[in-house]
């Protein structure tokens, strides 16, 4: 594009010296891409020269085109089963399925999700068509594998999208099992946000001499999103997400609550106070997720409540505002959130609610990203809830008992917003506790 930035964009090459041909080319025109990521820009054609890949790079940087483009190339759209795609949740499983449909429009390649939460016999119905492409969970590709649906002895490629995701979530032995069972010598490529030295020895067991690609860039959606905080009591986050979704309108927004429990008590409130709010969660039926993504992509809803899990993979261009209700504890979860604004070149505004001992996790976030955060105050906002005033201020342990106050700095790490007396902290300290336990019950 000619607005990429030299953070994130390789300037001095375009996709067509990747050694991409005029077929791949046009999907990517059609898209409005000119110029590769770091990663793309490394992958790609170490992919195309037939090389088994271990690549690292941050979230938001495409690292779905960086091992797609190469592999639309390299594959016969006539052939059945060629390329086997792994994701960890379903909703990465229809973006990527999607994301590859759409770069591979012109090269006429197949491409068919399957995972869990579906009837396994429309996914069956589709496959014996004999599509190229398989993108799918570890645990529905080894149920139809089971059922002799899915050959694994005939894929030549084996693609492991956020591999750190899969062994967080606990597919470790279903990976080994998949990868234990394909052809001798597929080609192989694994990609990651991370590389421990646990995912390292795992690619290295089942690739040949595979060249690890480490990148440094910007986020593509860091720079396109406009980030801010806001300093809140945890009992008073709802009040100001109503406060903000009344007073600035989003066209689309996306909440998100680190559990389900309070994906349904936001929505609940919200909607109590005449806000149209769905929620998402994965407790929710598949048919009942799937219609409140069918209202998001047709623009009938403006505020959906979902956790990390079930929002993974919404791919939905229209979407103006995300809002970091509860604070995720992985900064690359918080990349992930913001990702969901900011789609197909437009802006985006991202709102976080940071509880004052939430300091160190905030710098976490702006370390990953690059970027400093700006605090926002919305002084209608602010509580009245009846409490001491002391009570309000915010304890961080750089307070020490044989001092008399906090001295709030801008360098402070953990954001000391305002001086405070030993006594006050304590206080508040009490007041968190208290409050903790309702606020953050419920399953994740």
């Amino acid at each position: 594009m000619d607005t990429a930035s030299p953070e994130t964009f390789v300037l001095d090459k375009t996709f067509a010296d990747l050694g991409l041909t005029s077929a791949v080319l046009e999907g990517l025109t059609a898209r409005g891409f000119r110029h590769p990521t770091r990663i793309q820009a490394a992958l790609i054609p170490a992919a195309l020269a037939g090389k088994d890949v271990l690549g690292q790079a941050k979230t938001g940087t495409g690292k779905t085109a960086a091992f797609g483009l190469p592999l639309l190339q390299m594959l016969d759209p006539e052939a059945r089963f060629s390329a086997l795609v792994l994701v960890p949740t379903r909703e990465l499983a229809i973006q990527v399925a999607k994301e590859l449909q759409e770069l591979g429009g012109f090269a006429k390649v197949q491409t068919v999700a399957v995972y869990g939460g579906q009837p396994i016999d429309k996914q069956v119905t589709l496959l014996k068509k004999n599509p190229p492409i398989i993108v799918g969970t570890p645990g529905r590709v080894m149920d139809l594998a089971e059922r002799n649906i899915l050959p694994f002895a005939e894929f030549r490629f084996a693609i492991l999208d956020e591999v750190d995701r899969m062994l967080d979530i606990g597919f470790r032995d279903d990976i080994r099992k998949i990868l234990g069972k394909l052809r001798k010598t597929p080609q192989t490529i694994f990609v990651s946000a991370t590389i421990s030295p646990e995912i390292e020895k795992l690619a290295r067991s089942y690739m040949k001499d595979p060249e690890k690609i480490v990148t440094f860039e910007k986020s593509l959606t860091v720079s396109q999103v406009k980030q801010s905080y806001f300093t809140v009591e945890r009992w008073d986050k709802r009040r100001l997400l109503l406060h903000l979704l009344k007073k600035e309108q989003p066209h689309l927004a996306v909440v998100f609550c680190r559990t389900k429990r309070a994906v349904d008590e936001v929505t609940e409130f919200l909607n109590r106070n005449k806000i149209d709010a769905h929620a998402m969660h994965g407790d929710m039926y598949q048919k009942k997720r799937d219609k409140v993504m069918e209202k998001l992509r047709e623009g009938d809803l403006s505020v959906l409540v979902a956790s990390d899990l079930a929002a993974r993979g919404l791919d939905v261009d229209d979407i103006t505002h995300v809002v970091n209700y509860d604070m995720p504890e992985d900064p690359e979860v918080y990349i992930h959130r913001i990702g969901r604004t900011a789609r197909a070149g437009r802006k985006g505004v991202a709102w976080s609610f940071v509880v004052p001992d939430q300091g160190d996790l905030l710098t976490n976030i702006e370390m990953l990203a690059n970027v400093e955060i700006p605090r926002t105050d919305y002084s209608a906002a602010r509580t009245r809830r009846p409490r001491a005033t002391a009570a309000q201020a915010p304890r961080f342990p750089r307070c020490r008992p044989s001092t008399r106050t906090c001295s709030p700095t801008a360098s402070c790490p953990r954001r000391c917003l305002a001086a405070a007396s030993v006594a006050a902290c304590a206080r508040a300290d009490a007041d968190a506790r208290r409050e903790t336990p309702r606020m953050n019950g419920g399953n994740r």
